[in-house]
């Protein structure tokens, strides 16, 4: 049997750089992306037994990657590394289909160790982590969508928009609306909510389960 095939994706070059360094002793490193769309075309042309992602990457959150690449291979491994230590990108890195939540700051040996557990059909959150998301997890259901009844449908959908990545432009022509009218909506949501970045406004859409699962 071979190595284990792997594929990594982050914005930072440096962050792959430092993967490569980590994984190459141990798996075969079969690509790499810098933005979630070419991650997706990474995962179809690669085929990899195990993906490690960043959420926060430019064009396609890595948590909606996760979510459309389960859809056409299942059987993907995806390990999940995050500088966000939050819980609402933990449990939904875990809802979407990941195997494993890992932060940034724990270091290779905890991402190593995470890997091998996924491969072994179990799931890894990193231990700082794992009782709150634990819990979190169990109690999620009962949470309503709060403020998101103050929001005209053209907001909501700029807000889901977002939420995937899209840049302005390509919220603009999703909705068939000038980059104007869409910076403008975006601008009243983030009012309305009291959110006050695009990071932010993921992680609202997020919580409140406006993005596909």
């Amino acid at each position: 049997m071979g190595r284990i095939r792997v594929l990594v994706a982050d914005d930072q070059p440096m962050v792959l750089e430092g993967l490569h360094s980590v994984l190459e002793p141990e798996f075969e490193i079969v690509g790499e992306a810098q933005d979630g769309q070419a991650l997706l075309a990474a995962a179809e042309r690669t085929r990899p037994d195990v993906i490690v992602t960043d959420i926060a990457m430019p064009l396609l959150n890595g948590i909606e990657a996760a979510r459309q690449i389960k859809k056409t291979d299942p059987n993907v491994k995806i390990v999940f590394l995050t500088m966000h230590a939050d819980m609402v990108y933990a449990t939904e890195a875990l809802k979407c289909g990941g195997s494993a939540f890992v932060l940034k700051s724990s270091g290779g040996d905890e991402l190593l160790t995470a890997i091998h557990e996924v491969l072994n059909g179990r799931k890894f959150v990193t231990p700082a982590m794992a009782a709150r998301v634990l819990q979190a997890l169990a109690s999620r259901g009962s949470k309503r969508k709060k403020g998101l009844e103050r929001l005209t449908k053209r907001q909501t959908e700029v807000l889901r928009l977002t939420a995937e990545g899209k840049t302005l432009n390509q919220v603009a022509e999703t909705l068939h609306i000038s980059r104007s009218t869409a910076k403008s909506h975006k601008h009243r949501l983030m009012e309305e909510l009291q959110v006050h970045t695009t990071a932010g406004l993921t992680q609202y859409a997020i919580e409140h389960e406006l993005v596909e699962h």
